[in-house]
């Protein structure tokens, strides 16, 4: 669903994604793990068609949606409205499929985005996301800002989307911890570059991610 191969991505004379190769197949959930400024939130903005690589490929094999990092919600607006917004480019409108994964939010369809908790705030961005029927979701800091339970419901939530309807996940993390319970393969990004790649129980295995991503760091 996501075949990247030998990306670059840059602003100006700094090179933010060098010679990055990742891929997720069909049915997946993969996560990619880094320190901030790695370049995550570049590769998701690049994997959206928000960024224009300089070199190198970007395959997507379906509809890809992004929960962007922050959320970046319209405040002022409902809840109903931000989700409508989702499914503008594919002209579905009606919630009632996402409604039925995340039934909190038909709760909340009323309210101002701008007042609900962090964690409603990102199962509106995740809902959002889900408007477009997407085949493959990159989700940019699930756990950012949250409660672990709030983390542990949306990570649940997520999972049932995999399982029950095959959307491809590619989730952007900086908690290790998480990333790997959910996720079968990961990717280790740092300054640009994919450091380590592997089955999640290996890479939590290995003494440097295991320093510097459950607990210290590299040396």
């Amino acid at each position: 669903m996501i075949d990247v191969a030998d990306l670059v991505v840059e602003y100006g004379t700094a090179t933010a994604l060098d010679r990055v190769t990742l891929a997720v197949d069909k049915g997946e959930m993969v996560a990619l793990l880094g320190p901030n400024g790695a370049g995550k939130s570049t590769l998701a903005n690049t994997l959206a068609g928000l960024l224009a690589p300089a070199s190198g490929t970007v395959r997507i094999g379906g509809r890809l949606a992004l929960v962007p990092e922050g959320r970046q919600l319209f405040p002022d607006m409902s809840v109903a409205d931000n989700l409508a917004l989702g499914g503008w480019r594919s002209g579905q409108r009606d919630p009632a499929p996402v409604y039925e994964l995340l039934p909190r939010l038909a709760d909340l369809a009323g309210r101002r985005a701008g007042v609900l908790s962090g964690g409603e705030q990102q199962m509106v961005a995740v809902g959002r996301a889900l408007m477009s029927r997407p085949q493959v979701l990159v989700v940019d800091e699930l756990s950012l800002g949250l409660a672990p339970n709030i983390t542990a419901d949306l990570a649940a939530h997520l999972t049932r989307l995999n399982r029950e309807q095959g959307v491809a996940v590619l989730l952007i993390e900086q908690n290790a911890r998480l990333a790997f319970e959910l996720c079968s393969r990961a990717y280790v990004l740092e300054s640009g570059q994919v450091q380590a790649e592997g089955p999640c129980a290996e890479l939590a295995g290995d003494p440097r991610v295991a320093s510097a991503y459950l607990g210290g760091a590299i040396t």
